[in-house]
């Protein structure tokens, strides 16, 4: 085994010449992964003026120096492109985009979590936090079932964190 199992890191072997040119490699795929960050997800071409430790996901139909590399995570480095083939887990914000994206093993997805609110499968379930809802309270009929009904939802919904007092 010359490579770890799941970035492909390469190992090093007793003997091995030039072990500082596989210990670099390693490092800089660490680096562009370890709590990692994208430019963009929807670039399918090299930007002209990358700067080192930029990284981008390809888009699909990669061109260019990104041909053939669809979904990669492609890092620009000194020494040229860098790229990646992502694994199941593998998490990375998106820069120009309101949330990140992860890799379930086979395509990368959309972060549930968001600035604007919880998603479940591209569609927004939780929002913004409101104001306060009060409870139920004067009005010219009373109906103390349909109030006490109420309150029970809104407790229900307090204690979740859904709304607030």
């Amino acid at each position: 085994m010359d490579m770890t199992p799941r970035w492909a890191l390469p190992l090093l072997f007793a003997g091995q010449a030039q072990k500082e040119l596989f210990h670099n490699e390693a490092l800089a795929t660490i680096d562009a992964l370890l709590h990692g960050r994208a430019e963009s997800a929807d670039l399918p071409e090299p930007p002209a003026a990358p700067e080192p430790g930029q990284c981008w996901i390809v888009a699909e139909g990669g061109m260019g120096d990104w041909a053939g590399r669809d979904g990669d995570v492609a890092c620009w480095t000194d020494g040229g492109w860098r790229f990646t083939v992502p694994a199941a887990g593998l998490t990375l914000d998106i820069g120009d985009r309101d949330h990140g994206l992860f890799h379930d093993g086979v395509e990368w997805r959309a972060s549930a979590v968001r600035d604007d609110g919880f998603y479940l499968d591209d569609q927004r379930i939780v929002g913004e936090r409101q104001d306060a809802i009060a409870g139920p309270e004067g009005g010219a009929v009373i109906d103390e079932e349909a109030r006490s009904s109420i309150n029970m939802v809104l407790a229900v919904l307090r204690v979740h964190g859904l709304i607030h007092s």
